[in-house]
């Protein structure tokens, strides 16, 4: 069993990430046991067949960096996990797909980072609504850990800082 990060500590993961393979189409491709994250085209293609899984919360959906998040508008609370996947590191879609899912589809679910997702990025992560990071295979989970507290200010207002920092800080002094 695999470990990620989820809500600031690591734990074990019990969920698995379907990937196609070169012969295989989301209509026809086997869904395993357990639980399964699904690709979002997998979800549109056997949603009659996959409905009873998810009901049952067995079921989650990752959204490829080049799709869109609006496409699961209404559908979020069929899934247990949402994941963005980040197919490389340069690849910055998936920041924007994730604070889309929270601020304008209103998802408050586990958010999920999955795919090429190193300690650099979590804290940039975490900003746009990120709670769970599957941190590449050969990278240190723990050590990736720190990276959500690389910084102890941020300056810009985001899905986990509403207000930007000079609505925050008090200042003193007469007005020159």
């Amino acid at each position: 069993m695999r470990n990620i990060i989820k809500n600031r500590a690591v734990v074990s993961d019990d969920w698995t990430v379907l990937r196609l393979g070169e012969e295989d189409t989301p209509e026809t491709v086997a869904i395993p046991e357990g639980k399964v994250i699904v690709p979002l085209k997998v979800w549109q293609a056997q949603r009659a067949a996959l409905q009873g899984r998810a009901a049952a919360q067995l079921l989650g959906v990752w959204i490829a960096s080049s799709e869109r998040p609006e496409e699961l508008k209404g559908e979020l609370a069929n899934f247990k996990v949402v994941a963005v996947d980040f197919p490389k590191f340069a690849d910055g879609r998936g920041y924007s797909i994730a604070y889309n899912l929270r601020a304008r589809l209103g998802h408050t679910g586990e958010l999920r980072a999955i795919g090429d997702v190193l300690r650099d990025q979590l804290f940039y992560m975490q900003r746009v609504g990120f709670d769970a990071f599957a941190v590449r295979e050969d990278k240190d989970i723990h050590e990736a850990l720190k990276g959500l507290t690389d910084f102890s200010e941020v300056y810009q207002n985001s899905w986990d800082q509403k207000s930007p920092l000079f609505r925050r800080v008090q200042r003193s002094g007469a007005p020159a």
